[in-house]
């Protein structure tokens, strides 16, 4: 099992900055990626990252590009998720979420308001 905890949320105005964090405890064995998710009110849960666990390239939504950064530490089980230039449309909850081979761990959401 994997337990995800997300930190950093909160209100921000049109081109500020904000840096979301996510925690990992239990195993990480066999994790091959951590990703963030994000769900807008009344829209559906939509891609915005991921890094895979131990090496390769980062990946992005379009909506994010240039913008987000994505990084991982694998010593301290973190993810973090940095934003910047943010928009009124990033505004939604923010979800961490763990891949595994046949399973995927979610986190509890952290709530991100970009204010124009």
């Amino acid at each position: 099992q994997v337990q995800l905890v997300e930190s950093g949320g909160g209100l921000v105005q049109a081109g500020g900055s904000l840096r979301l964090s996510c925690a990992a405890s239990g195993r990480m064995t066999n994790v091959i990626s951590m990703n963030w998710f994000r769900q807008a009110p009344g829209k559906e849960r939509e891609f915005v990252a991921r890094i895979p666990w131990t090496s390769g390239s980062t990946s992005y939504a379009d909506s994010v590009k240039g913008r987000f950064t994505i990084s991982r530490d694998t010593f301290k089980k973190t993810a973090a998720l940095q934003m910047t230039s943010l928009k009124p449309e990033d505004t939604a909850v923010y979800y961490c979420n763990a891949e595994r081979s046949g399973s995927d761990y979610w986190g509890q959401g952290t709530q991100v308001t970009v204010s124009s």
